[in-house]
């Protein structure tokens, strides 16, 4: 296996997932604040790492694998932080909807890579705007410094839920010959 530096940035992406957990239960005040800076540094490396990848031609397998699971993983963490703070369905209900979708378009593009058609299900423009809205609304629920940052992460949380959905049956759609053909 090859270190570069994009395979570095995302592993410093896993390693970061512990102390963005710690830092939701710390008991201090700026505790919400520091939760969110380390959403966003993940946020950043993982737009950084995919960019020099592809910029100095340095994608690896390993990379390519790493990458996506790195980016799940502290999404569907900051979801269950955020819904456990709120602790109410209106938050929940988007929450899990997302994790669930990650779930399942995981689970259609392994299935889909294994007949060889992978290709038909392949990051779309409205996967990206998806990512985009979650990755705001999260950071504001979880840095929620006064309640109109929390109504716009609130509005964000639900933009990307319906965007959420949408992927999902764009995807579901277009794999949808290769899932019922017996």
């Amino acid at each position: 296996m090859q270190f570069n530096i994009p395979t570095c940035l995302t592993l410093f992406r896993v390693v970061l997932i512990p102390f963005f957990v710690l830092a939701f239960y710390l008991p201090f005040y700026w505790a919400p604040f520091a939760t969110a800076l380390i959403f966003v540094v993940a946020a950043v490396t993982d737009w950084f790492d995919g960019f020099l990848a592809r910029r100095w031609k340095q994608t690896t397998r390993f990379g390519a694998f790493l990458d996506p699971v790195a980016d799940k993983v502290m999404v569907a963490i900051a979801l269950v932080l955020v819904a456990e703070y709120f602790h109410a369905w209106w938050i929940t209900l988007p929450a899990a909807t997302m994790i669930a979708r990650e779930i399942i378009i995981s689970a259609l593009r392994e299935w889909m890579a294994e007949i060889g058609k992978r290709s038909s299900v392949a990051v779309s423009w409205i996967g990206k705007v998806k990512t985009t809205a979650q990755m705001f609304s999260l950071f504001a629920l979880l840095w929620r410094p006064d309640a109109t940052v929390v109504g716009v992460g609130v509005v964000a949380l639900y933009i990307a839920a319906v965007l959420t959905f949408w992927s999902m049956f764009q995807y579901l759609s277009a794999a949808r010959g290769d899932l019922l053909d017996s």
